[in-house]
C-alpha cells in the first residue's frame, strides 16, 4: 500500500499533470480574461483547488460533523432543518410611534424578530434637546432619550415573546435599564426575556467612532451588563461583539474575522478577571458579522470563526461546556456595497450576501434593502429584503441540508487560510498585551486604514468592479427612487415629550439617583442596580451619561 507521503505526491502530480495536458494547450490558444484574479480582500485566488490544497486537513478533526467540536460545519446537527434562521429586520426612524408602527408591519409581514437602530444623538449618549443633537434628532434611526420614549416605542409588543436586538454601544448599559423596566411594566418574567444588546465598546474605539467614555471605564460598564445578566436576565445576550461596522471601515474579511473575535476574547478575559466563570456568562456572548460580495470568502470566515472560538475557549480558557465552545452569530448584509447608482440592483447584492450568510450557518439575518443608500429604507424597500430571505428559506432549497459546501476543495482550504490568519493577528495583538492596549496603540486602526485605502486604489484603477459605478455605468439611472424623508418636525415632537417627562417626573428623585450612580462609580460596584433606579425614575440618557463623567471623565482618539 502507497505511504502518506506517496498520496500527498500523488495529488500533487495529478494537478500538475491537468495542467499540462488538459490546461497549457488551451491557454495557449485563448489566454484567460486577466493576469491576476483577486476577491474583496485583494486576495489572490487559485484557478483550480484540489485535494493537494487540503493536505494539512484532517477530515475528521478539523471538518468533521455539524453540532461536533470544532462546529466548523455548524453549531447544530440539524441546521435549517430543525429551525430556520431569525429573520431579525434592522429597523427604526423618527419618533417612537413611527418605529413601533414599522415594528408591527413588519412583524405582520412574518418578520421573527425585531432589531432597533437608534438615531445619532442616542448613540452618542445625548437627549433630543441637546444643542449638539440639532439635525440628528430621528434621521438615522429611532429618537429616545428616556424611559418614556421607551414606553411608546414597545407599546403592544410583547417583549417576553418577542426577541429584540438593540444597536446600542455607548450609553448600552442604559438602554438595557429602559428595556427591563418596559417589560417589568408588562408583567414579564425576567428569566423568560430573551433578545441581545450589541454592547460592543471595543469595535468603537476600532471603527464606528462613536463613544463617550475612556475605553477602561467603558468595558467595566460592559462588564457589569455581563454580571447583571447572568444573574437576573438569564436568556438575554449581553453582548453582540460586533465584527459589521469594522468590516463597514474597510477592513478585509481576515481582518473583520481577526479583530472580532479578538475583542471576544479580551471581553471574556474581563468578565473571568471580574470573578466569573467562562462556562457560566460565555454562553450567553454572541457575534455580529458582515455579509459582502466575496461570496466563498465570506462563507469561509463563518465557518472559521466557529473553528476559533470553540479552540480559543476550550484550549485558552479551559471551557468545558459546549455552549461556551457554540459560536452564534448574526448577520447584515454589506450596507458598504450598496450603491447610489441603479439603485434597484442592489437587490441582487444583497440576494447573493444572503445567501452566503444562510450557507455559512448564521443564526439570524438581516437583509438591507435597495434604498439605503440613498436614505433609510421605505416600507415597500423593507418588505423586498424580507422576502429575500423567505424566499431563500422556502423556495431555493438551500435549508434542506446541513453546511452543503462542506467538502469544497476550495472552501475548506480558504476556511483553513482563514483560520491561520486569524491566529497570526491574535499573536500580534498579544504581543501588545491584549485589544484593549492594542487599540490604544493604534495597530487595528491602522490595519483597517491601509486596508480600505488600498481597495479604494483598487476600484479606481478599475481592478474591482462595482458594477454601475466603475463599470456598465448608466447616463440615465434605472428608475428614480422614492426615499423615506424625515423632516424636522420629529424633534419638534421628541422635545414636546422630553419636556413632558420632565416636568412630570420627581426631579428631587432623579438627583438622589444620579448622585447613587456617581457614588457607586466611585466605589467600583456593578452599577446596573442605580442605573435601573435612575430609569424608573425617568433620568434621561444623557442625565446618566453625564453625572458619569464627573467620574470617568471623556475619550478623545489620539492621532494614529
Amino acid at each position: 500500500m502507497p505511504n502518506i507521503k506517496e498520496k500527498l505526491s500523488d495529488k500533487h502530480s495529478d494537478k500538475e499533470r491537468w495542467e499540462e495536458e488538459t490546461l497549457k494547450p488551451v491557454t495557449e490558444k485563448r489566454p484567460e480574461r486577466k493576469e491576476s484574479f483577486e476577491g474583496v480582500s485583494l486576495e489572490a485566488v487559485d484557478r483550480l483547488y484540489t485535494e493537494a490544497d487540503i493536505d494539512e486537513i484532517d477530515p475528521k478533526a478539523d471538518i468533521g460533523f455539524p453540532g461536533e467540536y470544532p462546529y466548523t460545519r455548524g453549531i447544530h446537527p440539524t441546521g435549517y432543518r430543525g429551525k430556520l434562521w431569525t429573520m431579525r429586520q434592522f429597523a427604526g426612524f423618527s419618533s417612537p410611534e413611527d418605529t413601533n408602527r414599522r415594528f408591527k408591519y413588519l412583524m405582520k409581514q412574518g418578520q421573527t424578530g425585531l432589531s432597533v437602530a437608534y438615531d445619532l444623538p442616542a448613540l452618542m449618549g445625548l437627549d433630543a434637546d441637546s444643542p449638539l443633537s440639532e439635525g440628528e434628532v430621528g434621521k438615522c434611526g429611532v429618537a429616545v432619550s428616556s424611559l418614556a420614549d421607551f414606553e411608546v416605542l414597545f407599546d403592544g409588543i410583547d417583549l417576553e415573546e418577542v426577541t429584540v436586538s438593540q444597536t446600542i454601544n455607548a450609553p448600552a448599559w442604559i438602554f438595557l435599564a429602559f428595556y427591563l423596566v418596559v417589560a417589568e411594566k408588562q408583567g414579564a418574567d425576567f428569566r423568560k426575556i430573551s433578545g441581545t444588546l450589541q454592547n460592543d465598546i471595543l469595535k468603537e474605539y476600532i471603527a464606528q467612532k462613536e463613544w463617550v467614555y475612556p475605553i477602561r471605564p467603558a468595558m467595566k460598564l460592559v462588564i457589569d451588563t455581563f454580571e447583571y445578566c447572568k444573574d437576573n436576565v438569564p436568556r438575554y445576550n449581553p453582548i453582540s461583539v460586533s465584527g459589521y461596522h469594522i468590516r463597514e471601515a474597510g477592513a478585509t474579511a481576515l481582518q473583520e474575522l481577526a479583530f472580532t473575535l479578538r475583542d471576544g476574547v479580551e471581553y471574556v478575559q474581563y468578565g473571568i478577571d471580574r470573578g466569573m466563570d467562562v462556562d457560566e456568562f460565555v454562553p450567553r456572548l454572541s457575534f455580529f458579522f458582515n455579509a459582502h460580495n466575496d461570496f466563498f470568502e465570506e462563507i469561509a470566515k463563518y465557518r472559521a470563526a466557529r473553528i476559533v472560538w470553540a479552540k480559543t475557549m476550550k484550549e485558552r480558557f479551559g471551557a468545558k461546556s459546549e455552549r461556551t465552545m457554540k459560536l452564534r452569530f448574526h448577520t447584515q448584509t454589506a450596507g458598504v456595497s450598496l450603491t447610489v447608482q441603479q439603485p434597484l440592483i442592489n437587490i441582487a447584492r444583497v440576494a447573493i450576501q444572503a445567501l452566503a450568510g444562510v450557507l455559512g450557518g448564521t443564526q439570524s439575518l438581516h437583509t438591507d434593502a435597495y434604498d439605503e443608500a440613498l436614505a433609510l429604507p421605505t416600507d415597500e424597500a423593507a418588505l423586498i429584503a424580507l422576502r429575500t430571505q423567505q424566499i431563500i428559506a422556502e423556495e431555493t432549497g438551500v435549508a434542506n441540508t446541513v453546511d452543503p459546501l462542506g467538502g469544497s476543495y476550495y472552501l475548506e482550504s480558504l476556511t483553513q487560510k482563514m483560520v491561520d490568519g486569524c491566529l497570526d493577528y491574535f499573536d500580534k495583538i498579544d504581543g501588545f498585551g491584549g485589544m484593549v492596549e492594542a487599540i490604544e496603540a493604534g495597530f487595528p486602526q491602522r490595519e483597517i486604514q491601509e486596508s480600505a485605502y488600498q481597495y479604494q486604489k483598487a476600484v479606481e484603477r478599475k481592478e474591482q468592479t462595482i458594477v454601475g459605478v466603475n463599470k456598465y455605468v448608466m447616463e440615465q439611472e434605472i428608475s428614480k427612487t422614492d426615499i423615506l424623508k424625515i423632516d424636522e418636525s420629529v424633534r419638534d415632537h421628541q422635545l414636546e415629550r422630553l419636556d413632558q417627562t420632565k416636568s412630570s417626573r420627581d426631579n428631587g428623585a432623579v438627583e438622589n439617583a444620579l448622585e447613587k450612580l456617581k457614588q457607586g462609580a466611585e466605589a467600583r460596584i456593578n452599577l446596573m442596580p442605580a442605573t435601573i433606579e435612575a430609569v424608573k425614575a425617568y433620568a434621561t440618557i444623557e442625565e446618566i451619561c453625564t453625572a458619569l463623567r464627573d467620574v470617568y471623565g471623556v475619550y478623545e482618539e489620539p492621532a494614529f
